[in-house]
């Protein structure tokens, strides 16, 4: 695991030194990706820099230290992440009659290899693993940018004029005074529905992140070329067509395999290694088949809340007892997620709002006290159906969607007549156990979403934190995420596999796995995804739906193969997710740091935001009416970002203009 940085100056007017001194402060930026070892690799003739920074994971000699030139000295390489078939592949490689001798033993190097004999795109094709590299071609003076198939790996690219950057995090880019930092106010907005920056956007205009599962190809002087070599339309679509046909207990048996073989690739390292347990279904499965495969117990950790809503943590101890780890846990404060709060921005690099980026971070802390890999359960929600939002979605959708539209419109205007405080009085005249928490706020959510042509425009508005995020945000044009509009969505018919496909190619990368990958690597610690081995993705979209979601649970067969190493009794309980008392924390300890970041005369300075929108939805949060706790962190961790930006970041705006006053 490590981070990586470079540009190409099409020009090429600088000097061999002027260029190290460049692309080494890029890659000063991501040096906690990789305080290991660093390295420069630089060609004045064509304008082109490569700059590293290494976590030493497999082959920790010198034989693996980047960039890394291929036998011939063709290919240049910068690799972050890991290709777990590396032994396989070198194993291909020489029976195809590859007869160079190897200098080490990391992956890397074969990597390299393997595109000398096969080619780019075949070369990738044969990877199992989680990876983001850039390859200079020196014979043909083109650069290649690989992003693995589910973009647990990040990567990003700019054209800056005649500058082309590459990179781990946007933060490398800041460093070098070519980048035009100009802040794009409709990723602002789709922060504020979302939470997080939807792909291709980044935060600033001039960058874009890089589509899983894709290459990108730039030559000097030219528009870069993106083309796919695997799509996860293509996988779910050939899965429904082509359903798995067995049993079962058919099913059952294969998934144990694949998941033993994923976890398995996933503990070959050379460093201390164990895995985040939260007690839930998918770490649970993943820690339980880690631990079979150990021969001695696997350190697990674990983050805990005193406040026993969101206290997973005697589940996870529990489950950890069962399977004989050697556990760690930390009880997180709202001390603790103020010590953190300021930290943010920094970690994640561009504004980031899904709260639970809080104990992810200080999970990482805790594993990083112990070891330098830790596997999680990302993706089991994804894949397998675990959301609430499936269930709500589909049994909402069934309830209303043979309305006609005028007549889901009407019901929609009438419950909005009726503000959330009304209803929620109207509740207090049932028995307590009978009244609904937060009815107001779940009405009102639910009249917006009533009001919908199609049930794709209804999980939009279902998943949305700002129902009308352009017109909170000053000049922001309106614009959606593209799969929304994909003419492709018409080969998933059923709506909740749609929900699913989804959040797979939005919400998981987006979101999901940009919070563990900047909340580990910034404590260097390497975090690895066994449920997004792509052959389980492949295996998983062949089940049929009831294989899934059964007598009204998500996850039935992941639940089946954990049942074999964990009695169902530890497992069984409502899904909490990994949440933290945020509603509490906003109007106690956190109050004065959201009161001084939500100032109206501040807003009014900024620009960004229309003040009085922000101001009422603060106030109604404050007084108790209504629970605007997830809005609210979207306008906070934008806030957090902006406060940090500084004249040396070259930060730049979109009408209307930030007054220079807020950059110094």
């Amino acid at each position: 695991m490590c981070g990586f940085a470079g540009f190409v100056d099409s020009k090429a007017v600088l000097a061999n030194d002027s260029l190290i001194e460049l692309v080494r402060k890029m890659a000063a930026r991501v040096r906690h990706r990789g305080p290991d070892d660093s390295g420069e690799w630089v060609d004045p003739s064509v304008g082109v820099a490569l700059g590293f920074r290494r976590l030493s994971i497999i082959d920790l000699s010198l034989a693996g230290h980047q960039p890394m030139l291929s036998r011939s000295g063709r290919y240049v390489m910068v690799f972050n992440g890991e290709a777990y078939n590396f032994e396989e592949v070198r194993a291909e490689l020489v029976a195809d009659g590859y007869t160079s001798a190897f200098r080490g033993h990391s992956d890397t190097e074969v990597i390299l290899a393997a595109i000398e004999q096969w080619g780019l795109e075949e070369t990738v094709k044969r990877l199992i693993g989680m990876f983001a590299f850039a390859v200079w071609d020196r014979d043909l003076r083109m650069l290649h940018l690989v992003r693995d198939r589910t973009g647990v790996k990040p990567l990003y690219y700019a054209m800056c004029g005649s500058h082309f950057f590459f990179g781990s995090e946007l933060k490398a880019f800041v460093a070098h005074p070519e980048f035009v930092a100009s802040v794009d106010r409709s990723a602002i907005a789709q922060l504020l529905r979302y939470g997080y920056i939807p792909a291709p956007c980044t935060i600033y205009s001039t960058a874009k992140k890089l589509a899983p599962g894709c290459i990108l190809s730039f030559a000097p002087g030219k528009e870069p070329i993106e083309s796919a070599y695997w799509s996860a339309m293509d996988v779910v679509s050939a899965g429904i067509e082509n359903p798995f046909s067995g049993s079962d207990r058919d099913a059952e048996d294969a998934l144990d395999e694949l998941l033993r073989s994923a976890i398995r690739y996933r503990m070959i390292a050379d460093v201390p290694l164990g895995v985040f347990l939260s007690g839930g279904v998918d770490s649970s499965v993943v820690t339980a088949l880690m631990q079979s495969q150990s021969s001695k117990p696997v350190k697990t950790f674990t983050i805990g809340f005193r406040e026993d809503r969101y206290d997973e943590a005697a589940y996870a101890r529990a489950v950890a007892r069962h399977l004989g780890t050697d556990h760690e846990e930390l009880y997180v404060t709202a001390g603790d997620a103020l010590d953190l709060v300021p930290k943010l921005p920094d970690i994640y690099d561009e504004p980031f709002a899904d709260v639970s980026q809080l104990p992810t971070h200080l999970v990482s802390v805790l594993a990083r006290r112990h070891v330098t890999v830790s596997l999680s359960g990302d993706g089991g929600d994804e894949l397998f159906g675990g959301y609430n939002r499936y269930f709500i979605g589909r049994t909402f959708w069934n309830g209303v969607g043979w309305l006609p539209g005028s007549l889901r419109s009407a019901g929609g205007r009438a419950l909005a007549h009726v503000r959330p405080e009304r209803w929620d009085r109207l509740f207090q005249l049932l028995p307590r156990r009978l009244r609904p928490r937060n009815a107001g706020d779940k009405i009102s959510k639910a009249a917006y979403v009533i009001d919908v042509p199609n049930p794709d425009t209804m999980y939009r508005r279902l998943i949305s934190h700002w129902q009308s995020a352009e017109a909170v945000v000053l000049g922001a044009p309106a614009a959606e995420p593209l799969v929304w509009s994909d003419h492709r969505l018409n080969r998933i018919r059923d709506f909740t596999q749609r929900m699913m496909y989804f959040d797979l190619v939005t919400y998981l990368c987006d979101d999901i796995l940009v919070k563990v990958d900047r909340a580990s690597m910034a404590v260097s610690l390497e975090s690895r995804e066994p449920l997004l081995d792509h052959r389980l993705i492949e295996f998983a979209w062949k089940l049929p739906l009831r294989m899934k979601i059964r007598n009204g649970r998500g996850k039935w067969l992941l639940r089946r193969v954990l049942s074999r190493y964990v009695p169902p009794k530890l497992i069984n309980r409502p899904k909490m997710g990994f949440g933290v008392p945020l509603l509490e924390w906003l109007r106690g300890p956190l109050r004065s740091w959201a009161e001084e970041l939500l100032d109206e005369r501040r807003l009014r300075e900024e620009s960004f935001f229309d003040p009085a929108v922000i101001r009422q939805r603060w106030a109604e949060h404050l007084s108790g009416k209504r629970n605007w706790q997830y809005s609210l962190w979207n306008v906070l961790m934008f806030q957090m970002w902006l406060e940090r930006q500084d004249a040396s970041a070259n930060l730049s705006h979109e009408q209307p203009a930030l007054p220079r006053s807020r950059i110094g």
